[in-house]
């Protein structure tokens, strides 16, 4: 399965990632957004989308390891992401929303939803693979 997380480059950026080369995403706090966590499985792509002023994909990772409860928070879940390569050209909201691939997407459906599902199509266009 393919997923975009989002984060706010000045909180946690795709950078501070690639970085650290593994982290846990935890704080997902939306219940949609945390049902998508537990959906996912060792080796799901995933791409890491920045919020705020940058609103654009900027680059890949996968899930590391299953998910599972947040220590920190009895209702969350949490996933280890392990960094991959920041995209060539990051692909912004806008482009996104130009795409036919991206029609009905809950990326543009759900704007505060911070955990999405991708498919395959859509994980391409972003990625370019």
């Amino acid at each position: 399965m393919d997923w975009l997380l989002k984060t706010e480059a000045s909180d946690y950026s795709f950078e501070d990632l690639a970085r650290e080369k593994t982290a846990v995403w935890d704080g997902v706090t939306n219940a949609l957004a945390r049902k998508h966590l537990r959906s996912m499985s060792k080796g799901d792509r995933l791409v890491v989308y920045h919020t705020g002023d940058v609103k654009a994909a900027v680059g890949r990772a996968t899930v590391a390891a299953a998910p599972r409860p947040d220590p920190a928070d009895p209702k969350g879940t949490v996933v280890d992401v392990k960094a991959g390569k920041a995209l060539k050209k990051p692909v912004t909201l806008a482009e996104m929303k130009a795409a036919k691939v991206f029609a009905g997407s809950p990326l543009l459906i759900c704007g505060r939803l911070s955990v999405v599902p991708l498919t395959p199509e859509q994980y391409a266009f972003v990625t370019g693979e």
